[in-house]
């Protein structure tokens, strides 16, 4: 796999992150219900923990010699569409549990071309997000029980 094939990866995967950043950010603002405090702290810590990551996966893009996206036009083009509307708060966690898992999956696309690239690093980026992600699809799931 080459190096550029790795750049493209990392560069989807900071659009991606970037979307769910939106998409969480906007549901802690718009939460309602009698879970509302639980969820609201929720997806706060979740879109501290997603605007964090941008730093990060940016940082590693320029590190690999290219220029990481820098304009809202780039970075939601990547991103894809969050639903805007007014949802119940169960239907948000369903959609965050949706969208973290999609990201989850394009993470582990991401580590075998970083890993075919000969990038640990970025494979090492990558992976603690994973690990990240699957942490949060639980605790959501395991909040709906």
């Amino acid at each position: 796999m080459s190096q550029q094939a790795n750049i493209d990866s990392m560069t989807n995967i900071l659009g991606q992150t970037f979307g769910l950043y939106v998409q969480t950010h906007g549901y802690h603002w718009n939460v309602e219900g009698p879970q509302f405090r639980q969820f609201h702290t929720l997806f706060e810590e979740q879109y501290q923990n997603l605007w964090e990551a941008l730093d990060e996966i940016a940082e590693r893009i320029r590190c690999l010699g290219a220029y990481a996206p820098g304009t809202l036009s780039e970075l939601t083009t990547l991103a894809g569409d969050a639903p805007a509307r007014a949802q119940s708060a169960e239907a948000m966690v369903d959609a965050l549990i949706s969208a973290h898992g999609a990201l989850a999956a394009k993470l582990r696309d991401a580590i075998t071309t970083a890993q075919e690239a000969g990038d640990e690093v970025s494979a090492g980026v990558l992976t603690d997000r994973l690990e990240w992600h699957e942490k949060e699809i639980w605790m959501m799931k395991a909040s709906r029980a």
